[in-house]
């Protein structure tokens, strides 16, 4: 368009972008492009973290400008006259006032904010509901600021003390990086406390932290007290109090974000504040560490925690219990819907209380909000007119019916809101219970949101199934009247002209005319970039007629690991699986058949026909890559116990072992499909499609499931379970048939104690010490060798090493029994030594495989050392 204009279309919504060019933070050279660029990206993530909340917007119309001459910032709360009518908004009364806030509840709204530059977006921390009232809040903020001669190294200090205490009181907190120079602290509430009640707890929980580290943090807000501490601010979960939403762009010289961060990150030397740029690509991988907070893409349904539910005293001792129920996903236990439980006695009505996915909205990106009309025949006949908004059906009761005559107005009685499941309900309620009757759908459908304002009005337009009582197409405008709260009135309106009425549905996200980060994720193939690393590309290509060619076997090879520890994870975007102790498999489907294919090219079919039902599989070409695994006694997977089926082809002997040794295949990867070679692809978008993929069937395959947390922690959890480790692998890396560091295998440690009983000297640098320790462990009035350990000394061990020994001599082995190998230029030595090594596994011989030194257990005495019991052999 002329001018610098761009007309786009987001989520069914048409915008004019103006001034795309325009420099927002001249230190960057950021335009206000980029900008809309940034939440586009980030609104699957930022939308969930700031639904239904009022918000106030910091405005930078001319950019933030320099060091030297800033720009000029205003504050903004109320929405203007030129706001369009389809911004989701609530009317918030203050104590002179009534306010009109937007809700940041979807893409549209967001791309309007940063076309307006409103470069900050604050929220409180509660919602309001259908009715414009505000709700209990539903999750609680510690705001850390270092105070002069702090910094974010203090801060984080003080984040890890206060996360100990809010998990004693039930509480997991998530890590914020400000974007400013300190760390945002949230954790879920269940929403059954007041504002005034969460800041109270705050509050003593800031006190606590400053009685306990006086040198470190302070809950006075005073100047003069901060000075080489941090800040423990409270009082942003005050009702009438906002903090930065997480994902917002900051208003300082560069493009910071308020950006969720891992624990594991914080422990990082190399924590910093996050740019635009950085955010967007944790988001494109798939990382979202507030969904647990927000509930959003990766966090629907994780469970909300209580807040303390006694009075928080100074030490803040004590633990509340966390019930297992999901927040705010339009079901079963959203606290929104508490109105219409504790109507309700579920075991004596067929109403419904959850809410199927496929009532959620998403209808492949396009905005297609349900709504249903239900005639009911209760004491009195009336109409139930309910519309979906985030994840509820907000209703109205209709005694006169729905409108036909645009000059007459019917009463509409807002009733509590009911769950997304409701709109398939037809049945009796029966006699005694809330609205006994009959209940039929009148018509259903999806409707057009013209304009939104949560307790005040609402215009839309339906669109019901054909042969419905709405017969056809119908605007219709809610307005409420000001007297009672549930009073309002149903007008039947003209169709909206080409200009009023919004346009039709369209893919989320902005058209082509913003600017978008087009970095490619890292190629992890070869030279050339190719997926398989051999410069060409084999099998999944498609037809010129656009047939799906069915994919080769000779094409695809196993991507592989590279052995690693936690230390070899960078910061970011790395997806962690168990890993599996089985044998790997290409899956490979054609029209007729599926075929595994071993990690040398071996067919495996025959081997496991229960995996390769054809019926059981999607019927598309794919090629998909998992580990197939048998799962012992104990639960877990048992790769001696799989060797019994590895090697058995005649039909009978196969028979017989899958009853003996039923197999599992464990799905991890998604290569080719429908005619798509996804190998090039990042890891994030193959899980998703991978994910799409899969369906249960009555094959023994399951999904490999992502495991979010810190990754040090999941290994001991592995650990616990006598699981072999865990995998990580690069979210951005792709897939290449061939061995790559994108995906690491991190292997349990496992650690034993033992008595030193003899050594083997050392060749070549260490000729003068000790080349291996002979490792044993107590058994009766001798010692059974475990084996020998060479590795993990440092230089300094090494040469006291040979001084220890050589003051501990023995003529004859206090060993049982010592390999001769080991044995012929031993040197013994009194069983008095206790050591500490770690190794991978039991050998069936009962030796430990690859032990590394760590180092001597001085406060242990040989008696004490015995097998571990729970991984011995």
């Amino acid at each position: 368009m002329p001018n610098g204009k761009e007309r786009v279309r987001v989520d069914g919504r048409e915008l004019v972008l103006t001034n795309l060019e325009k420099i927002m933070y001249p230190e960057t050279g950021t335009t206000k492009a980029d900008v809309l660029a940034y939440y586009a990206a980030v609104a699957p993530v930022l939308i969930p973290a700031a639904r239904n909340r009022p918000a106030t917007r910091k405005r930078w119309v001319h950019g933030v400008g320099t060091a030297d001459a800033p720009g000029e910032m205003f504050f903004q709360k109320n929405l203007d006259h030129s706001t369009p009518g389809w911004v989701p908004r609530a009317a918030i009364t203050h104590k002179d006032r009534t306010i009109q806030y937007p809700l940041v509840n979807d893409p549209a709204t967001l791309t309007w904010l940063a076309q307006i530059a409103a470069l900050e977006i604050h929220v409180p921390q509660w919602r309001v509901d259908s009715h414009g009232n505000a709700m209990p809040p539903d999750r609680l903020v510690l705001d850390l600021d270092p105070g002069e001669g702090a910094g974010l190294a203090e801060c984080v200090e003080v984040a890890r003390l206060a996360r100990t205490i809010l998990q004693d009181v039930g509480l997991d907190p998530v890590p914020v990086t400000s974007g400013s120079k300190g760390i945002h602290l949230y954790a879920a509430l269940d929403g059954s406390q007041s504002s005034d009640r969460i800041s109270d707890f705050a509050r003593e929980l800031a006190r606590s932290l400053e009685a306990d580290h006086p040198d470190l943090a302070v809950s006075d807000m005073k100047k003069t007290l901060r000075t080489g501490k941090v800040l423990v601010d409270w009082s942003q979960n005050n009702a009438a109090k906002t903090t930065i939403v997480p994902y917002s762009l900051r208003g300082r010289l560069r493009p910071t974000v308020a950006a969720p961060r891992t624990w594991r990150e914080l422990s990082s030397a190399s924590l910093h504040q996050l740019d635009f740029q950085e955010v967007m690509k944790r988001v494109a991988a798939g990382k979202d560490p507030f969904a647990p907070v927000s509930g959003g893409r990766h966090g629907a349904g994780a469970p909300a925690a209580h807040a303390p539910d006694r009075q928080a005293d100074h030490r803040l001792s004590g633990r509340a219990e966390i019930p297992p129920e999901p927040a705010g996903d339009g079901g079963d236990a959203d606290p929104r819907l508490e109105k219409y439980r504790t109507k309700r006695d579920r075991a004596a009505t067929p109403e419904p209380f959850t809410a199927d996915r496929h009532h959620a909205g998403d209808d492949g990106g396009t905005r297609q909000e349900k709504f249903v009309i239900q005639e009911h025949h209760a004491s009195r006949l009336h109409y139930d007119f309910r519309l979906e908004r985030d994840g509820v059906l907000v209703s109205w009761a209709l005694p006169k019916g729905v409108p036909t005559s645009k000059t007459k107005n019917h009463l509409a009685v807002q009733t509590e809101d009911h769950p997304l499941d409701y709109a398939d309900f037809e049945g009796d309620i029966p006699k005694g219970q809330y609205g006994a009757g009959t209940v039929s759908i009148w018509d259903h459908g999806h409707y057009e949101c013209e304009k939104w304002i949560a307790g005040k009005e609402v215009i839309a337009t339906l669109t019901g199934a054909e042969g419905g009582g709405l017969g056809g197409p119908r605007r219709f405008a809610l307005i409420h009247t000001g007297r009672a709260d549930d009073q309002w009135l149903i007008h039947l309106m003209d169709p909206a002209g080409p200009q009023g009425r919004p346009g039709p549905p369209r893919p989320a996200g902005t058209a082509d005319n913003t600017d978008k980060d087009t970095d490619e994720a890292a190629d992890d193939g070869g030279e050339d970039g190719s997926a398989d690393g051999r410069g060409h590309r084999e099998g999944g290509a498609e037809t010129a007629a656009g047939n799906e060619r069915a994919p080769h076997a000779s094409g695809f090879s196993p991507m592989l690991a590279t052995s690693g520890t936690v230390a070899d994870l960078p910061d970011l975007d790395w997806q962690i699986e168990l890993k599996w102790d089985g044998v790997r498999a290409l899956v490979i489907g054609d029209a007729t058949t599926v075929r595994l294919i071993s990690r040398n090219g071996i067919d495996m079919s025959v081997s496991y026909p229960e995996l390769t039902d054809r019926s059981c599989w999607p019927e598309q070409g794919f090629v998909a890559d998992g580990e197939i695994i048998a799962v012992g006694r104990s639960g877990r997977p048992d790769f001696g116990l799989l060797q019994g089926r590895m090697k058995l082809s005649r039909a009978a002997d196969v028979a017989r072992a899958q009853q003996s040794t039923p197999v599992r295949l464990m799905l991890f990867d998604l290569l080719f499909d429908a005619g798509e070679d996804l190998r090039r692809q990042p890891l994030s978008e193959r899980r998703r499609r991978l994910e799409q993929f899969f369906r249960p069937s009555a094959a023994p395959v399951e999904l490999s499931g992502v495991i979010d947390g810190d990754v040090a922690h999941i290994l001991e959890s592995a650990a616990e379970l006598g699981l072999e480790g865990v995998m990580a692998k690069r979210t951005d890396g792709r897939y290449v048939g061939q061995r790559s560091r994108s995906w690491l295998k991190l292997k349990v440690e496992r650690t034993q104690e033992v008595v030193v009983g003899g050594w083997r000297p050392g060749k070549g640098g260490r000729r003068e010490s000790v080349g291996s320790l002979l490792l044993g462990i107590p058994d009766g009035s001798k010692l059974r060798y475990v084996g020998r350990v060479g590795s993990g000394f440092s230089t300094r061990e090494l040469k006291e090493l040979r001084q220890q020994l050589d003051a501990l001599p023995r003529k004859t082995s206090p060993f049982r029994d010592v390999p001769d190998a080991d044995a012929a230029d031993a040197n013994w030595v009194s069983a008095k030594l206790v050591g500490e090594v770690t190794f991978g596994e039991w050998t069936g011989s009962g030796k430990l495989r690859h032990p590394v030194w760590r180092g001597w257990r001085l406060d242990k005495a040989p008696a004490d050392v015995v097998a571990d019991p729970a991984a011995g052999p």
